[in-house]
């Protein structure tokens, strides 16, 4: 999807035009991989510009960080601040998808990263529905991906780190090679983990059940969903999915940041209940849109108000 350039983005400290942002060719994170980072989203609300959970993605940042074992720069406050200036700065016509990025710099190479100099990025810009408007209101078609979510023998599943999804990106690549939009990626042993940028629900006989967080990203808009759900008073489960239980769910959708929440109508050439958005799924879409849109007030503590 196609960026739409702001006017700023803000690195180390500086706002900076957008188009004067570079690094070096040798930045350490570009060879190796070592780096974290968000993202997060700003909706154009009736009271203006709001970020939705602005310090539950800045502290994810900071924890994929310590995990990673890279020393942050900014404390916290520092870094939410900068992501308030640099809306503040740009001017946006709609929504705003956020990406705070710490990443190891021009200094050392080779894989010992101790000596590399730790760098932080904030852009923003215009984005819509990552799954497109029309996937939002049909669904997509989602196909179990041939590779495994990284096992956590192997990698650091909690961190946010860029050397992680490489991973998603072959996923995706073959999802859409075989004519998909999305890939579902099981873990080790064969239970769904989570999509390649998104975590996974299913319906079953009227329960909402997702799975635990043992081999996939901490994700903030799953945690969301939760507490929407337990607020209009569904049953909610956290348990392992396998790969059959998928087929006969009455309904499956999809949640992340950028994929908001999106219904997934087919998986694997097999229609998802009716095969196209449930009614469960849209009540929680709709719940979901009404407080990012600050339109729930119960959950105003979710938003940053930056005007």
């Amino acid at each position: 999807m196609a960026l739409v350039e702001s006017k700023f983005i803000w690195l180390d400290g500086k706002l900076v035009p957008w188009n004067e942002a570079k690094v070096h060719i040798l930045t350490h994170t570009l060879h190796y991989g070592n780096g974290v980072f968000e993202g997060t989203r700003a909706y154009k609300t009736d009271k203006g510009l709001a970020i939705f959970r602005l310090h539950e993605h800045t502290k994810r940042l900071l924890n994929s960080a310590r995990i990673v074992a890279i020393d942050p720069k900014y404390t916290q406050k520092e870094l939410e601040d900068a992501q308030i200036e640099l809306l503040k700065a740009n001017t946006y016509n709609g929504n705003v998808y956020i990406r705070p990025i710490i990443f190891l710099g021009y200094g050392v190479m080779g894989v010992n990263h101790r000596e590399a100099p730790v760098q932080t990025a904030i852009a923003s810009w215009e984005w819509g529905a990552y799954l497109g408007d029309e996937g939002l209101a049909n669904g997509i078609k989602v196909k179990i991906s041939s590779f495994a979510r990284n096992s956590v023998k192997s990698m650091m599943g909690k961190a946010k780190a860029a050397a992680n999804y490489l991973n998603s990106q072959m996923a995706k690549y073959e999802a859409l090679d075989a004519g998909y939009e999305e890939a579902l990626l099981l873990d080790d042993e064969g239970f769904v983990a989570e999509g390649s940028g998104e975590c996974f629900f299913i319906v079953r006989d009227g329960k909402l059940i997702t799975p635990p967080n043992d081999n996939s990203l901490e994700s903030i808009t799953q945690d969301s969903i939760i507490q929407i759900a337990a607020k209009l008073g569904m049953t909610i489960e956290r348990r392992r999915i396998s790969r059959d239980e998928v087929y006969i769910a009455d309904e499956a959708f999809f949640t992340g940041t950028a994929a908001e929440v999106t219904p997934i109508n087919n998986v694997d050439g097999r229609a998802i209940g009716d095969g196209k958005r449930g009614e469960i799924t849209k009540k929680l879409q709709d719940a979901y849109f009404d407080v990012v849109y600050g339109r729930d007030e119960s959950f105003e503590r979710f938003l940053t108000y930056i005007n």
